[in-house]
C-alpha cells in the first residue's frame, strides 16, 4: 500500500508540473474540400490522421515542432508550429494535387495507403468503356463481360469466381451496389451507373477483416468515391472502331468554394453507343445523368446530396461452343443465338451529413434510395431442353432499396489519446417485385414461368472497432460486427397464397496487428470472419443455421522500402468457407458446393524510376480447393490460380501523360477434375494524352497485339439444333480485338 501511494503521489506531482498544449488542424485540397485520412507526423513518428472533416487534434508538450502532412496524390506540406502551455494552436493546411512520389511515403503503422487507393489520375491513364473496368486496377482482380456490354461483368479475385459480386462488397459514396436476391445471381453488382470522369478515388482491400463492411465481404471490398467538386467544367467527344461514340458534358453550377462560400454543385450527362465487334450488332446504348451538391457549414459540418439516373439496353450474341468455331459453323465473333440482350435502369438519391461534436467526436448520417429495373434474355444451352423452341430464358425484376448508415468515432477514450473508437449502425431494406425466371421465345413470348414471386429482405448491421496505438511501433485494432437478416418470399406460382419468412444473424470478430520495424520495414497480421448472404429463395429452403455460411481468413504481410523510390509488399493469405449455397438464377435451382479452402500469396512492386515515370507490377497466386471432394476432383471451376498486371505510367510536366499496361491471366480448371481447361491470355493496352491550355487530346488502344482470346468461359452442356446428343465443353465469349479510340476534351 505504501508503494502504491508513493507512485500515485509522484504521478500527481508530475501531472501538476506537466506543460501541454493542443494542436488543432484542418487539411483541405485546393478547393477547400476536407481531406480524410491525411497523415500527420513529427519527424518519422505518426501522430494522428484527419477525420471526415479533414480535422485532427493532438496534445503536445510545450515547444517548437516541425509538422509534416502527407496524403496520397498530393504534395506533402511541412509547417513549423509553436505549442504553448494550456493553449490551442490552430493550423490550416491546403494541399495541392500531384502525382504520387514514393520518396514521400513513410512506413509507419500499417499498410501504405497508396497501395490500396486508386486515384482519378490512375483512372484517366487506363482505356475504359465504363466504371466497371476500374475494378481491373485492383491488384489480382480480373473481370469478364459476356452479354453485350450492358450486363454486369463477371469478377475473379483471390481464388474466387465471384460471379457478378457474390464475394466482394462494392459501394459508391457509401451506397451499396451489390443486389441481394437478384434475378440473375446473388450479389449482382452493376457499376455502369457511374461516370468514370466523376470518380475521385477508389479505396479497396482484401479479405473479411473490416468491421464497417458486412455482407459479401469475403474476398474483399471496393469503395468508389465521386468528386465533391468539379475542378473544371468540360465537354468531351470520343469515337472509335465498331461504331463507337461517346459524349460527356460536366458543368459546375457554382464558382469554386471560397472562405466565405464553401459550397459547390455540378451536373453531368453521358451518352455512349456502340455496335460492338461481334458479327451481330450489339446496338448498345447507355445514358447517365448525375448531379451533386456539397456544402461545408463552418468548420464543423458537411452536407452532401447527389442524385443520378442510368439506363441502358443492348443485344448480345451470347456464349458460343468451341465445336461450332472449330468446325467452321460460325466465325470467332459469330453467334448460335443472337436474339439475346437486355435492358436495365437505376435511379439514386443519396444524402450524407457529417458533424463534429464539442468533444471532437464525429457523427455521420446517411440515407439513400434506389429504384432499379432489370430484364435479361439469355440462351446458354441452345436446344438442350426444348428442341423445338430453343432454351431461351428471361430473368427480370423491379426493386426499391431503402437504406441508412450512421457512424460515430472519437479519439482519446478514458483519457488515452492513443485510443480511437469507431462504430455504427447500417440498415438496408430491399422490396423486390415480380422477380421472375421464364422460358421465352423471341424475347417477348413467355412459354413457361419457372420462378415468379416477390421478395422482401432486411439487413440490420451493428459494428464497433477500437484502435490502440500501443507504442510508436505497435498498433492493435480489434473490432466486431453483428448482422441480422429477415427474409420473406411470396411465391406467385403456388396454388395457394403463402408468404414464407425466415430470420437469422451472424457475429463476425476482426483483429489486426501492425508493427513498424523501422523506416524501411513494416509487418501486419489480419484475421477475422466474414460472410455472404444467400438468395431469399435459397434461405427459405435451408435450415436457419446454414443460410449465412461463415468465412474464416488471415493475412500475414510485409511492407518493404529498400530505397526511397522502391516499395514492395508480400502477403500470405488463407480463407475458408463453411458452405457455399448458391442460387443459380439461370436454372432456378440451389447448388450447395460444400466447404472450400483458398490460400495464396500476393506480391506488389512499385518503382518510381523518374519523377514522372512510374513502374508497377502485381502478381497473385492462389490454390483454391473443395474440402468435401476427393483429391483428384477438388478443383473449383474457373477459380483463378495465377494472374499478373502491371506496366509503365507517365505524368510529364510538359502536359503529356500515358500508360502501357499488361494483363496476364493463367490457364485454370473449368471443371472439378481439371479435365477441361479455361485458356489464359496476355494482353497489352495503352493510353496517350496531351493537354495544352484548355484542350486535351487522348487516344487509347486495347489489345495492342490483336490477340484472339476468350474473355468469359464456362464448361457447359449444350445441344445444337442438328445434333442428336448433347456435348459438354468450353463455351466462351470472345474478347475485344484491337480497338482504337480517340477523343478531345474542352475545359472551361
Amino acid at each position: 500500500m505504501k508503494i502504491f501511494l508513493t507512485i500515485a503521489l509522484q504521478l500527481l506531482i508530475l501531472s501538476a508540473f506537466a506543460h501541454n498544449g493542443t494542436l488543432e488542424g484542418t487539411v483541405t485540397d485546393s478547393n477547400r474540400i476536407p481531406l480524410e485520412s491525411a497523415t500527420v507526423r513529427i519527424g518519422d513518428e505518426l501522430i494522428t490522421s484527419t477525420n471526415a472533416l479533414g480535422k485532427f487534434s493532438v496534445e503536445l508538450a510545450a515547444g517548437n515542432y516541425t509538422i509534416t502532412i502527407t496524403y496520397v496524390g498530393y504534395l506533402s506540406v511541412e509547417r513549423q508550429v509553436e505549442i504553448r502551455d494550456n493553449e490551442t494552436t490552430r493550423l490550416s493546411v491546403p494541399m495541392q494535387e500531384a502525382p504520387v512520389q514514393l520518396a514521400d511515403v513513410v512506413i509507419s503503422g500499417g499498410e501504405m495507403d497508396y497501395i490500396n487507393h486508386i486515384s482519378n489520375l490512375d483512372i484517366a491513364l487506363r482505356p475504359l468503356q465504363n466504371s466497371q473496368e476500374v475494378l481491373r486496377q485492383i491488384p489480382g482482380l480480373f473481370i469478364a463481360q459476356h452479354a453485350g456490354g450492358g450486363k454486369a461483368e463477371q469478377i475473379f479475385l483471390r481464388g474466387f469466381d465471384i460471379d457478378h459480386g457474390t464475394d466482394i462488397n462494392l459501394s459508391v459514396d457509401g451506397m451499396p451496389v451489390n443486389m441481394v436476391s437478384h434475378a440473375h445471381g446473388q450479389g449482382y453488382s452493376d457499376l455502369h451507373f457511374i461516370i468514370p470522369e466523376l470518380i475521385e478515388s477508389v479505396d479497396f482491400n482484401k479479405g473479411p477483416y473490416y468491421s464497417g463492411y458486412g455482407d459479401f465481404t469475403t474476398a474483399g471490398f471496393a469503395r468508389f468515391n465521386t468528386r465533391d467538386v468539379l475542378p473544371e467544367s468540360l465537354v468531351k467527344l470520343e469515337g472509335g472502331q465498331f461504331g463507337t461514340f461517346r459524349t460527356l458534358a460536366a458543368v459546375s453550377l457554382l464558382p469554386p468554394p471560397s472562405t466565405d462560400d464553401r459550397q459547390s454543385a455540378y451536373v453531368a450527362a453521358e451518352f455512349l453507343s456502340t455496335d460492338g465487334y461481334f458479327e451481330s450488332s450489339q446496338n448498345f446504348t447507355r445514358v447517365n445523368l448525375f448531379g451533386k451538391y456539397h456544402r461545408n457549414f463552418s468548420d464543423d459540418a458537411i452536407f452532401t446530396l447527389n442524385v443520378s439516373s442510368f439506363s441502358s439496353n443492348w443485344d448480345a450474341s451470347g456464349q458460343i461452343p468451341d465445336r461450332a468455331v472449330e468446325s467452321g459453323l460460325i466465325g470467332w465473333f459469330g453467334a448460335i443465338d443472337d436474339t439475346e440482350g437486355g435492358e436495365t435502369s437505376r435511379q439514386n438519391v443519396n444524402a450524407m451529413f457529417t458533424k463534429r461534436l464539442e468533444n471532437n467526436a464525429l457523427v455521420s448520417q446517411q440515407v439513400y434510395f434506389s429504384k432499379y429495373d432489370f430484364n435479361l434474355v439469355s440462351n446458354f444451352t441452345f436446344f438442350l431442353e426444348d428442341p423445338v423452341n430453343g432454351d431461351q430464358i428471361t430473368q427480370s425484376e423491379s426493386r426499391n432499396i431503402y437504406g441508412y448508415n450512421g457512424s460515430f468515432e472519437n479519439s482519446g477514450q478514458f483519457g488515452n489519446p492513443d485510443l480511437h473508437f469507431r462504430g455504427g449502425l447500417q440498415l438496408r431494406y430491399d422490396d423486390i417485385n415480380d422477380i421472375r425466371l421464364s422460358r421465352t421465345r423471341n424475347r417477348s413470348e413467355v412459354l413457361e414461368d419457372l420462378a415468379y414471386g416477390d421478395v422482401e429482405e432486411m439487413n440490420i448491421g451493428l459494428y464497433a472497432e477500437e484502435q490502440w496505438k500501443v507504442s510508436n511501433d505497435w498498433i492493435l485494432t480489434a473490432g466486431a460486427r453483428y448482422d441480422h437478416f429477415i427474409f420473406q418470399y411470396t411465391d406467385k406460382l403456388a396454388p395457394v397464397y403463402s408468404r414464407q419468412k425466415e430470420s437469422t444473424g451472424i457475429f463476425s470478430p476482426k483483429v489486426r496487428i501492425d508493427y513498424t520495424v523501422n523506416n524501411s520495414i513494416g509487418l501486419f497480421l489480419k484475421a477475422g470472419t466474414g460472410f455472404h448472404s444467400n438468395d431469399a429463395r435459397v434461405v427459405i429452403e435451408q435450415e436457419a443455421e446454414e443460410i449465412l455460411p461463415r468465412a474464416y481468413g488471415a493475412d500475414l504481410g510485409a511492407i518493404i522500402k529498400p530505397a526511397p523510390s522502391i516499395s514492395f509488399i508480400a502477403t500470405l493469405w488463407w480463407l475458408d468457407l463453411d458452405q457455399e449455397f448458391v442460387y443459380v438464377g439461370d436454372a432456378g435451382i440451389v447448388e450447395p458446393s460444400g466447404k472450400t479452402r483458398r490460400q495464396g500469396i500476393d506480391l506488389s512492386l512499385r518503382y518510381q524510376a523518374l519523377p514522372w515515370l512510374f513502374i508497377d507490377s502485381d502478381l497473385s497466386f492462389a490454390n483454391p480447393r473443395s474440402l468435401d471432394s476427393p483429391e483428384s476432383e477438388d478443383y473449383i471451376p474457373l477459380a483463378v490460380t495465377f494472374s499478373s498486371t502491371g506496366g509503365l505510367s507517365v505524368e510529364h510536366p510538359s502536359g503529356f501523360s500515358g500508360s502501357l499496361r499488361y494483363r496476364w491471366l493463367g490457364d485454370r480448371a473449368a471443371n472439378e477434375d481439371n479435365s477441361v481447361v479455361a485458356d489464359g491470355y496476355i494482353l497489352l493496352d495503352a493510353v496517350a494524352r496531351y493537354r495544352w491550355k484548355n484542350l486535351e487530346l487522348r487516344i487509347s488502344a486495347q489489345n495492342l497485339l490483336d490477340e484472339k482470346w476468350k474473355e468469359a468461359q464456362f464448361n457447359t452442356e449444350s445441344r445444337l439444333s442438328f445434333e442428336d446428343e448433347p456435348v459438354e465443353e468450353i463455351h466462351f465469349t470472345p474478347g475485344t480485338p484491337f480497338f482504337l479510340q480517340g477523343g478531345i476534351t474542352l475545359f472551361f
